[in-house]
């Protein structure tokens, strides 16, 4: 097969010297490489002492370098031809925007520039009428699938998004919604950016929504930093890539372990929503789920509003409500039934308590303020402060030695309960929960599966139908759809096996009630201990 060599390189700033000496050294290691991809800021201010040996041909890049075009009006002198043109021996402009085509059938879209809202754009910049039509030109190729490669100079917004850190970068405030977009839609298998100063590998991501579209290949985000940085910030990035052309379409598609759910997803909705194309105005976002608060176009109306019209009643459709419960209910923090001294954190549509009779001090749950049942039917805010409660209480876990361990049972209750119980760190691996978990379910014919990690249990269970799931502070889950009788107490009992905490005789919550005084206590040790990590405090 045609297995091609490339590096990619972040911002060059004109420190050319620098980025073709580490390029030779690394040939003389490695081996040749077959073309390099420089992406972000090619020229900076300082560039014309260096740049002029390679523009009249006194020195020659040792490897075929492509360039996106200029970031700033600065630069735009060095890009005589908006198409794409020879620079100089070995150093080529790639364009505005398109689609390169290498000799090896190697798929490279490129998109030149920083986002601007002007139509048309400054030479410096792309428009969304540039970067649409970009689009629209590939995905009207036929058996399209997506491109081998994307460069492009800005990072996409909210690429991190179910995924790892990026550090000190804000991508929800960096960034473009039009490469996210883009990238959303042309799928690439790689897709570099530069212009942060900053080296950040996405975990990679997945291009389809699981168990309901066919599986596709996954893409992986890098950005790169400067060349020659004095923070020994990774600027050059080597891989080894085969067209995808080429590939066996099922090894194309293989799902590596540490797959993510689309970083895109939201913004896929919002635009599809509004009609409109995506800009880069600043505007509230929720990193996981579409902000349904908004009023994004107009609905077409149901018979009952034109009848109602038609009598004279106009009256907008009321916003949905919270459900009600049927009869008293033991959580609803508004009810009189909650037992309010086991509360120990107060969010603004979630709150945390410690458990009635808990299989330990610390184990606590993530309850709504209103009435919702499982997670599946909660709302797009509430979801959010779900995350936010698991990513705390992962850190709190974490900083004491332990990890949680997260489980739902829909089946038999009317409040949602997420049950998270902490394991210590050396005691038990995430293989071993996973695996206590799954050899327990066999032994009481549960058929309990893996889903894939960072997706959204919404994806596999539809409101009103029961079922348990478990999830890992390290994102990995097990799901297990209910069809007859379940076991209340299968979690607890898992967890509490020799096998994991070994605590046998607390696997029944009824068996471990503790005096009020006694609950008091611990509630209030957990809120002092929980305190530095606990967001609802510094709302």
């Amino acid at each position: 097969r045609a297995v091609s060599r490339r590096l990619a390189c972040g911002d060059v700033e004109g420190r050319l010297e620098a980025l073709f000496g580490r390029v030779r050294a690394i040939q003389s290691k490695s081996g040749r490489f077959d073309m390099l991809l420089c992406v972000g800021n090619f020229f900076g201010s300082t560039s014309e002492t260096e740049w002029a040996d390679y523009h009249t041909g006194a020195k020659k890049a040792p490897i075929p370098t492509y360039v996106l075009g200029a970031n700033d009006q600065e630069t735009v002198s060095y890009f005589p031809d908006v198409s794409g043109c020879e620079l100089a021996e070995n150093i080529t402009y790639l364009g505005r925007r398109g689609l390169y085509s290498s000799t090896s059938g190697l798929q490279i879209a490129y998109l030149s520039g920083t986002e601007s809202q002007d139509e048309p754009a400054p030479a410096y910049s792309f428009s969304a009428k540039d970067a649409a039509e970009l689009k629209t030109s590939l995905l009207s190729a036929p058996n399209f699938r997506g491109v081998d490669i994307l460069l492009t100079s800005p990072w996409p917004r909210d690429v991190v998004t179910f995924a790892n850190s990026a550090g000190e970068i804000d991508t929800k405030k960096c960034g473009s919604k039009l490469v996210s977009d883009l990238a959303a839609s042309l799928k690439p298998r790689y897709h570099f950016a530069a212009l942060e100063k900053a080296y950040y590998e996405r975990l990679p991501y997945r291009n389809h929504t699981v168990l309901q579209e066919t599986p596709q290949h996954v893409s992986r985000f890098i950005a790169l930093a400067d060349v020659a940085n004095t923070s020994k910030k990774k600027y050059l990035y080597a891989f080894s890539i085969v067209p995808m052309s080429l590939m066996d379409p099922a090894e194309l598609v293989k799902q590596p372990q540490d797959v993510t759910e689309n970083p895109y997803r939201k913004l896929q909705k919002e635009a599809q929503r509004t009609k409109a194309p995506l800009c880069a105005e600043e505007e509230p976002s929720c990193q996981f789920f579409f902000d349904l608060k908004k009023h994004q176009g107009k609905k077409r109306p149901s018979e009952r509003e034109e009848r109602g019209k038609e009598r004279g009643n106009s009256q907008p459709k009321q916003a949905k409500k919270t459900p009600q419960p049927t009869g008293p209910c033991w959580f609803c923090l508004a009810s009189p039934e909650v037992e309010k001294h086991l509360v120990v954190s107060i969010g603004t549509h979630c709150y945390l308590a410690l458990a009635k009779g808990g299989l330990l001090p610390d184990h606590v749950l993530i309850l709504p303020i209103g009435h919702y049942q499982s997670v599946v039917d909660l709302s797009p805010e509430v979801v959010e402060e779900v995350t936010k409660y698991k990513f705390a209480l992962k850190e709190f876990f974490r900083s004491k030695g332990k990890r949680y361990v997260l489980f739902e049972r829909n089946y038999r209750s009317q409040h949602l309960q997420l049950q998270v119980i902490p394991v210590p760190l050396d005691h038990c691996s995430s293989e071993d929960i996973k695996e206590s978990f799954i050899a327990q379910a066999q032994e009481q014919e549960i058929e309990l599966l893996e889903i894939p990690e960072h997706s959204d249990i919404m994806q596999v269970a539809q409101p009103g139908v029961p079922y348990f799931y478990v999830e890992l502070d390290t994102g990995e889950k097990l799901f297990h759809r209910i069809r007859g009788r379940f076991p209340l107490q299968f979690g607890r009992s898992v967890l509490a096996s020799e096998a994991l905490l070994a605590l046998p005789q607390r696997a029944d919550w009824r068996q471990c009630a503790a005096e009020r005084a006694e609950e008091e206590a611990q509630a209030c040790a957990f809120r002092r201990d929980f305190q530095p990590f606990d967001f609802a405090l510094r709302a």
